[in-house]
């Protein structure tokens, strides 16, 4: 079952916030794919149930969750649409985009290569000539280009301008970079750096983006941190011989880089006129979920609801599977790897009190 609606309605909808911010544009991974790798080939797609079993008409829109996904609470408690479009989605058009738009792919990072890692893996055996890629960072961005370019179509250029300038930016990535990536342990990377020299090599990433699209227009932007990464069901399964429990040496990594990120950002701000670039805090609010998990309604914080919940996430957590749980609600994770969209509206009420609050 999905969110009952009396929760939704204590998600935050400011009443200026429609005439002050006119659409939501997000950047990322899978925790904010809303459908991109529909379009692509790729065995990264979550187009099938019993991803969006929560959705309205309990559809697979190809979002890694049960239901819908942080950007689109945000949209919708900014008085914006109550989805943010794929971008590469047939079904909307410009007229769509130009109230929000997402860029993400799920499977991607920082780090261009991390793009190829996990695909490269499950396809080992293809053909090699095969387009098994998802969409890497620097795609996402010269997707925005394009959008700038057809945005001034169609709303002209003064117009384009306001939307581009005024627009609040999502951006979540980073988490595949390390545990899909670098520790896997099988790429060149943990051979080339250390995990410090990584994360400094994922910041240099960072700021090259961010860089890029403030030339573009960018100017509101909420930088998601990464969350307790060595907590997800996947990873506490791999970490068995430990006692299952979070692994300690990722939670780690992810709190360094989330540090070297607040550097980055506060650099960015002071180098960059008119830069509103903003840390959204996810890594200790998942914590406390999982500290305390029946505050907020919960029962199972190790394992995802869909199949047996330790490992299965894209095809392997599919409606054959007579495990999944019956209500997702109780849960923090909806497979191994990603959120249930309780938590994802739990994140987004976040979200909305911190790095977007001045914005709204």
């Amino acid at each position: 079952m999905g969110i009952p609606f009396l929760l939704l309605l204590c998600l935050p909808c400011p009443a200026v916030a429609s005439a002050r911010i006119p659409a939501v544009i997000v950047f990322g991974d899978s925790t904010v794919d809303t459908g991109n790798n529909n379009q692509i080939s790729t065995v990264l797609k979550s187009n099938f149930r019993p991803y969006g079993r929560d959705f309205a008409g309990g559809r697979p829109t190809g979002r890694f969750c049960n239901g819908r996904l942080a950007p689109d609470f945000i949209s919708e408690a900014l008085g914006l649409p109550p989805l943010v479009p794929a971008y590469l989605d047939p079904e909307y058009s410009i007229k769509d985009f130009a109230r929000g738009v997402c860029f993400a792919s799920a499977g991607t990072g920082l780090d261009n290569a991390t793009s190829d890692v996990l695909v490269s893996l499950l396809c080992s055996g293809r053909n090699q000539q095969d387009n098994l890629s998802v969409i890497p960072l620097w795609k996402e961005v010269e997707y925005f280009k394009e959008y700038h370019r057809r945005l001034r179509r169609y709303a002209g250029q003064a117009q384009a301008k306001y939307i581009i300038h005024e627009a609040v930016y999502i951006v979540s990535i980073g988490t595949n970079d390390f545990l899909e990536n670098y520790f896997l342990l099988v790429t060149g990377r943990y051979r080339q750096f250390t995990v410090e020299e990584y994360e400094d090599f994922l910041i240099d990433r960072a700021e090259e983006f961010l860089r890029a699209i403030y030339h573009l227009g960018a100017r509101k932007i909420s930088f998601t941190s990464l969350g307790a990464i060595g907590c997800l069901p996947l990873e506490r399964t791999t970490n068995a011989l430990a006692g299952g429990g979070c692994n300690e040496e990722y939670n780690k990594a992810a709190r360094d880089f989330n540090v070297k990120l607040q550097a980055l950002i506060r650099r960015l701000c002071a180098t960059l006129p008119g830069f509103r670039l903003r840390y959204a805090p996810v890594y200790d609010g998942l914590l406390r979920i999982i500290a305390n998990p029946s505050s907020y309604g919960i029962e199972n914080v190790i394992a995802g609801c869909c199949a047996t919940g330790l490992f299965e996430m894209g095809y392997l957590c599919n409606q054959w599977n007579d495990l999944t749980c019956p209500d997702a609600n109780r849960y923090i994770f909806w497979d191994a790897f990603h959120p249930t969209e309780k938590i994802n509206w739990i994140m987004a009420e976040q979200t909305l009190k911190t790095s977007l609050a001045e914005f709204i």
